[in-house]
């Protein structure tokens, strides 16, 4: 039988399959920010940062204080100092049903006869990174020996993604029990095993693809984690193949609501041309989705370096915040606070590491927490 058509749809199926392969190339082209190329003096006011929250329909006061000094940053300093007596940074593997992975476990000095187990901290690396690179720029081993925390850094391999970019985008890699989460939920399960680390204060943190997929692993796995730290990341299910992630991180996507109440501490540039600071604006408004009764105050700052920030923080009363936005003017895509020891870090923003830290150590779950979390998971 004649078809007229078919010369045509079998031409239009060539080119969408073009372009979703160079859509890809883009993507791991464009997940790999670029180093800062100097010192970039910050602009004189910060149009978007006092308008993290706006679209975020919460019953709220807001309160700003004046301009204030911020404590430098200090992770130079911390990527400098030699590893203390007693303390590990092993490379090790795990391999589960799920795929294999290499990381990196930092072990400090206080976990040799500690009374009390110790929380645990697992850090996802953006692209073109590894754990090397990412715990040198963070600092966040010497905050680990000076806080008493565990630190597992896996590796993302090239067989997985050429630029070792986390497969957030992926639909195969954004729930429960397949790809990338699982693998990752199980590489914890048994890092908290084997170290004897606290089950109740275990956490998650990530830059750029490590951030988006450090939200899809909380997500995923409320009955793990009991917070998260994402830097320049992109909201859960914000994309589901590689075009869609291209359109997100230029123009922002609102993502999906959050299926369970994550406490969550969300750093993004203005200025970060990889990806648009209103992806920043959407985690944060998905992190307040859970919590309905919550009270938004506002802090304005200033590093000593010249980053000009602010802090916006949803609260219980005057209690502890389950949510935290940090909107760095001036910065590009890069974590803040970080050496430049490492590679995509911004030494004169407020101290990222320090704060997630503190914002993360807060938060903890009960037994009962993570049990019906994972019998509602389960389902």
């Amino acid at each position: 039988m004649f078809k007229p058509l078919k010369k045509v749809q079998a031409r239009r199926r060539k080119q969408m399959r073009k372009a979703t392969a160079t859509a890809f190339g883009q993507l791991a082209s464009a997940m790999l920010p670029k180093a800062p190329k100097g010192k970039v003096r910050p602009k004189s006011k910060s149009t978007g940062a006092g308008k993290a929250l706006s679209h975020i329909r919460i019953q709220s006061t807001a309160t700003s204080k004046p301009v204030v000094r911020s404590t430098p940053s200090t992770a130079t300093v911390r990527s400098r100092m030699p590893m203390p007596r007693g303390a590990r940074f092993q490379s090790l593997t795990y391999s589960s049903p799920f795929g294999r992975l290499d990381y990196k476990l930092y072990l400090p000095a206080s976990a040799t006869g500690a009374e009390r187990a110790l929380p645990l901290v697992v850090m996802l690396h953006g692209c073109g990174q590894s754990p090397d690179d990412f715990a040198t720029g963070t600092g966040m081993n010497a905050l680990a020996e000076e806080m008493g925390v565990i630190v597992v850094y896996p590796a993302q391999n090239r067989q997985a993604q050429k630029n070792r970019c986390w497969n957030w985008y992926r639909r195969s890699d954004q729930g429960r029990f397949a790809g990338e989460p699982a693998l990752l939920a199980d590489l914890t399960k048994n890092v908290i095993e084997a170290t004897r680390a606290d089950p109740a204060r275990v956490y998650v943190a990530g830059l750029s693809a490590g951030a988006s997929m450090a939200l899809i692993l909380a997500a995923a796995y409320p009955d793990i984690f009991a917070a998260v730290g994402a830097h320049s990341g992109l909201a859960v299910r914000a994309a589901h193949d590689a075009s869609t992630a291209m359109i997100a991180m230029k123009h922002g996507a609102p993502g999906s609501r959050s299926p369970a109440p994550m406490p969550t501490i969300n750093f993004h540039g203005e200025e970060d041309k990889v990806v648009h600071i209103r992806n920043g604006r959407f985690v944060a408004a998905r992190a307040a989705d859970a919590y309905p009764d919550l009270v938004r105050t506002e802090r304005k700052g200033r590093t000593q370096d010249g980053r000009q920030f602010v802090r916006q923080s949803l609260r219980k009363g005057k209690g502890k915040s389950f949510a935290e936005f940090w909107v760095i003017a001036g910065s590009g895509h890069a974590w803040s606070g970080g050496s430049p020891s490492g590679r995509f870090t911004d030494p004169a923003g407020p101290d990222a590491s320090r704060e997630m830290l503190r914002f993360m150590l807060q938060h903890r779950t009960t037994l009962k927490h993570r049990k019906a979390a994972a019998l509602i998971n389960a389902a």
